[in-house]
């Protein structure tokens, strides 16, 4: 039996797109999640998100699901009263940077007190291990490169990073303010692909803001064609240049955090990219080569806010959690395009409109 047999963690989030392969590979390593979700961005198929049916499914496993928004915090009270938890993953939460620049207060209520409410009903009940979804928005625009954990934080360009700098900071004061605590923070750089199976996925609900799936759904059929804002940045090929990391690497890096608790290890920030960074066109080359299809784009102009290239520097996460990106480009697009291509609107699974 591993050691961590049934140790139950919290999920919050665990319906979306990270939080449903995060749970995917606690159930593999012998771990006992407890999931709850707003509906925000899950897919809700009876009482529970179509994600975590499809992964009961298939790995032949029941997951105890709750309806639950952060912000109804005696509702959260109700859970932690019900459970034991050895440590809470979070990852719910707003996340599109165009929406958080529109709509900053709803971003602030959602994220900070949602966290805030979190944070409390952790500590009442002496639940003091965490790991955070965070970004690596929260380092603004690079002043180097590749971005270490040394680079300074802060400089956001847009609410929804401010909100992941501003989470990362109460954190931070909570484990300096209890030594008890234990927290990890994690700082993605832009997580794709989907699990092997082909049942899970990334469905972005409307508009895709991330690269990738809006990529596959033109590949798919779902849209015309791809708009690459700006082709004049100082990159080899003139587009944007970004790293990118599969999302089941990115699901095993929060094993390794959750192991990293059990050395008390105070609170620790970590990268999880590969290091590398591919510019969009090379992004459209590699789809076009898993799906076999040709992918139309146009340029447009440049965005406001955008960087020309932004990747990551790994290694601190290599050497202290012993975690390290295994999968390249191709099994990235390969496994996007099987849930693409398998699931055309998603988890909804409809017609194509």
């Amino acid at each position: 039996m591993p050691l961590n047999m049934g140790q139950k963690i919290l999920v919050t989030g665990g319906g979306g797109y990270i939080g449903s392969h995060c749970v995917v590979e606690l159930i593999e390593a012998g771990y006992h999640p407890v999931v709850i979700d707003n509906f925000s961005n899950a897919v809700r198929e009876g009482d529970i998100p179509e994600s975590l049916r499809r992964i009961e499914k298939f790995l032949n496993t029941q997951i105890e699901f709750h309806e639950l928004d952060l912000l109804d915090k005696p509702g959260l009270e109700t859970i932690f009263k019900k459970h034991s938890f050895y440590a809470v993953m979070h990852f719910a939460g707003l996340k599109a940077v165009g929406e958080s620049v529109e709509q900053p207060l709803r971003y602030y209520r959602v994220n900070l007190t949602g966290t805030i409410n979190l944070l409390e009903v952790m500590q009442s009940h002496g639940v003091r291990n965490l790991v955070f979804s965070s970004s690596a928005t929260v380092y603004g625009d690079p002043q180097k490169l590749p971005i270490d954990e040394q680079h300074p934080v802060g400089g956001c360009t847009n609410p929804y990073g401010k909100t992941k700098y501003f989470i990362e900071e109460m954190i931070r004061d909570q484990c300096t303010a209890d030594k008890d605590w234990n927290a990890v923070l994690l700082r993605y750089f832009n997580p794709i692909g989907a699990h092997i199976s082909g049942q899970i996925g990334e469905d972005p609900q409307g508009i895709p803001n991330n690269l990738l799936p809006y990529v596959a759904q033109v590949a798919v059929g779902r849209r015309k064609h791809l708009n690459v804002f700006g082709n004049d940045y100082s990159t080899p090929d003139g587009t944007g240049v970004r790293d990118y990391i599969h999302v089941v690497d990115l699901a095993k890096g929060h094993i390794a955090a959750i192991r990293k608790l059990k050395d008390s290890c105070g609170c620790k920030v970590y990268n999880l990219g590969t290091g590398t960074g591919y510019s969009v066109l090379q992004m459209v080359n590699a789809m076009e080569k898993a799906s076999g299809r040709k992918i139309a784009y146009q340029i447009a102009p440049r965005r406001s806010g955008d960087v020309a290239s932004c990747y990551g520097d790994p290694t601190l996460a290599e050497k202290e959690l012993g975690w390290k990106a295994e999968y390249g480009l191709e099994r990235m697009c390969e496994d996007l395009w099987r849930w693409q291509s398998q699931n055309p609107t998603g988890f909804s699974n409809g017609p194509m409109h």
